[in-house]
C-alpha cells in the first residue's frame, strides 16, 4: 500500500536535492509486521506487570491488616504509598525517558519493580513493607514510557486499534491477578502472593537486550544513522522495504519549509554537530524545562485538560472498582463502622474475578470507535454514558440492579481509560512524550489516591448518595473537559517538534 504522505515528503528535495523521508513515510512503507509483533509483547508485558501489581492492592491490604493487626487507616496507607511512588515515578522516568531514551527508561523502572516487588514479599515490619510497596510504586510510574515506545513504531492508520491492544494487555494482568490470588491466597498468603506477582517484571530485565530503541527518539536526536539501522531491521523482520531517499526529521523539514530559520531559533537550537538536525531548544532539559514546554501556548490548553481527563479517569476506575465490593457487601443496608472493620478481610476472589471480565467490552468498544469515531468523541461519549449508569445508584437499589449498573459503568470508564492513553501520546511531540504523558499519569495517580475517601469512607459513612455524586461529578466535567480538545488526532502523524504542531492545530 502507498504509504499516504510518503509522496508529499519525498518530492521535497533538501538543500542537495536529495530525495527524503520522515519517520512516518517509513512506518508507513514499512506498515504492522512481525517485529511491531515483538514490540507489542515486549510492551504488553510491561503492562501485565503494572496492571497485576495494582490490583494485588484489594487483596493484600486485608490480608496484612489480619495478620499484623493493623488499623483500617494503616490498611489504605499500603495503598496510598504505591499511588505517592508512582506519583513520583511517572514524572521521573518520563524525563530520563525523553532525555536519554525510551530503552535506558523502561530499563530503569523494570530494574525498581522487580527487585522491590520480590522484597516486599519478605518485609519484617509494617515500615518496611510500606517503603519497599512505595518503592514499586515509583517502579510502576513508568508505565508510559512502554507506551510511548510502542507507539512509535506503529504506522498512523494503525495507531488507535493497535493501542487497544496494547491496553488489552491491562485486563489481562487484572484477570491474571484475579485468578493467582483466587488460587494462592488461601493456601499459600500474602507473601507468596507478592512473590509471584513480581515475575513479569523480571521477565522484562530477562529480554532487555533484544530490545531496540524507538527510531524516532533516535532521529530527534540526530542519531540517524542508528535510526536508519533500526528502520532497516524492521524492514528485514517484516519483509518490506524503506522508502528511497535520506532519513530526516521534522525539525529539517520545518527548518527547509520556513526558509528562514529566525522563526524556528526559539524553538530549535542548532546542533554543532555537521550534518545532524538542530534539537528542540536544548536536549539536556531539566525537568523543569519540560514541564515549560507543557505548559507552553501551543501545549498548554491540551496539557491542563489533559490533567483533568487522567484524574477523573483514575479517580473514576478506581473507585469503581472499589464501589463494586462495598456497595454488593453492604446491599442497601448501613452497618457500623466496627462491624465493617472486621468483614473488611472477607475478600470474595470469585466475586473479583468476575468484575475483571467488564473490562473486555470497554476494550471491544473502544476498539470499535477509536479509529472510526475519533478519539474525542469516543471519549466524551463514554465518560456520559458511564453518568447514566451511575446516576440510579443514588437510591439504595437490589444487589442484582447495582451489579448491573456498576458494570456497565466499569465498562465506560475502561473505554475511556484506553483512548485517553492512546490519545495522550499522539498530542505531545517526540522530545517531550514521555514527559507529558508521565506527568499526566502522576496527575491520576492523585485521583487513585482520593478516590477511597469517596468509595469506601463516604459508603461506610452511610453517605451512598453523596458518594454515587461526587463519581458524578467528576465523569461529567471530564467528558465536558473531552469536548474542548483543540486536537483531534485520529489518522495524524505524530510529530517531532513543537513547531511541526502549528500545521496540525491549523487544520482543527
Amino acid at each position: 500500500m502507498e504509504p499516504k504522505t510518503a509522496g508529499i515528503v519525498r518530492t521535497q528535495k533538501m538543500g542537495d536535492g536529495v530525495a527524503s523521508y520522515t519517520i512516518d513515510d517509513a512506518l508507513m512503507a514499512l506498515g504492522f509486521g512481525n517485529f511491531q509483533i515483538l514490540v507489542l509483547a515486549y510492551a504488553g508485558l510491561g503492562w501485565v506487570s503494572e496492571a497485576m501489581e495494582m490490583m494485588l492492592l484489594s487483596f493484600v491490604g486485608p490480608a496484612v491488616q489480619s495478620a499484623w493487626s493493623l488499623s483500617p487507616r494503616q490498611e489504605s496507607l499500603i495503598t496510598s504509598a504505591v499511588f505517592a511512588g508512582m506519583l513520583i515515578g511517572a514524572y521521573s522516568w518520563g524525563i530520563v525517558s525523553d532525555k536519554h531514551g525510551r530503552r535506558k527508561g523502561f530499563l530503569i523502572t523494570a530494574t525498581v519493580t522487580s527487585t522491590a516487588g520480590f522484597l516486599s514479599a519478605f518485609a519484617p515490619n509494617y515500615i518496611l513493607l510500606i517503603t519497599l510497596r512505595c518503592l514499586v510504586g515509583i517502579g510502576l510510574g513508568g508505565g508510559p514510557v512502554l507506551s510511548s515506545w510502542f507507539l512509535e513504531f506503529v504506522p498512523a492508520p494503525n495507531r488507535g486499534t493497535w493501542m487497544v491492544v496494547f491496553s488489552a494487555f491491562w485486563t489481562l494482568g487484572t484477570i491474571f491477578e484475579a485468578s493467582l490470588a483466587w488460587f494462592v491466597m488461601p493456601k499459600l498468603g500474602w507473601r507468596w502472593l507478592l512473590a509471584l506477582s513480581s515475575l513479569p517484571s523480571s521477565f522484562l530485565l530477562l529480554f532487555f537486550k533484544m530490545t531496540p530503541e524507538s527510531p524516532r527518539y533516535l532521529c530527534l536526536k540526530g542519531r540517524t544513522t542508528e535510526a536508519v539501522n533500526v528502520l532497516e531491521k524492521i524492514a528485514r523482520v517484516n519483509g518490506t522495504k524503506l522508502p528511497l531517499g535520506i532519513l530526516v526529521s521534522d525539525n529539517q523539514i520545518e527548518l527547509h519549509n520556513i526558509g528562514n530559520p529566525s522563526e524556528a531559533t526559539n524553538l530549535l537550537s542548532p546542533r554543532k554537530d555537521e550534518g545532524e538536525p538542530p534539537k528542540e531548544m536544548n536536549t539536556n532539559l531539566e525537568g523543569i524545562s519540560s514541564l515549560s514546554m507543557l505548559l507552553s501556548p501551543k501545549l498548554a490548553r491540551s496539557t491542563l485538560l489533559l490533567w483533568v481527563v487522567f484524574f477523573g479517569n483514575a479517580f473514576s476506575y478506581y473507585g469503581l472498582v472499589l464501589l463494586t465490593t462495598e456497595l454488593n457487601n453492604r446491599h442497601s443496608e448501613c452497618r457500623p463502622s466496627k462491624f465493617q472493620a472486621e468483614k473488611s478481610q472477607d475478600v470474595s476472589y470469585r466475586d473479583v474475578f468476575i468484575a475483571s471480565f467488564a473490562e473486555l467490552p470497554g476494550l471491544l468498544l473502544s476498539a470499535a470507535a477509536v479509529d472510526k469515531l475519533g478519539r474525542k468523541f469516543s471519549m466524551s461519549a463514554m465518560f456520559f454514558m458511564c453518568c447514566i449508569f451511575l446516576l440510579p445508584l443514588v437510591f439504595h437499589l437490589p444487589q442484582g440492579l447495582t451489579t448491573g449498573l456498576l458494570f456497565g459503568a466499569r465498562i465506560c470508564i475502561t473505554a475511556t481509560f484506553t483512548i485517553v492513553y492512546i490519545y495522550a501520546p499522539e498530542i505531545y511531540p517526540t522530545s517531550v512524550r514521555t514527559t507529558g504523558v508521565g506527568i499526566a499519569s502522576s496527575v491520576g495517580r492523585i485521583g487513585g489516591m482520593v478516590c477511597p475517601l469517596v468509595a469506601v469512607n463516604l459508603v461506610h459513612g452511610c453517605h451512598q448518595t453523596v458518594a454515587v455524586l461526587l463519581f458524578e461529578i467528576v465523569a461529567l466535567l471530564s467528558g465536558i473537559c473531552v469536548m474542548f480538545f483543540p486536537v483531534e488526532t485520529m489518522g495524524q502523524d505524530l510529530r517531532d517538534s513543537v513547531s511541526s504542531l502549528k500545521q496540525i492545530n491549523t487544520l482543527h
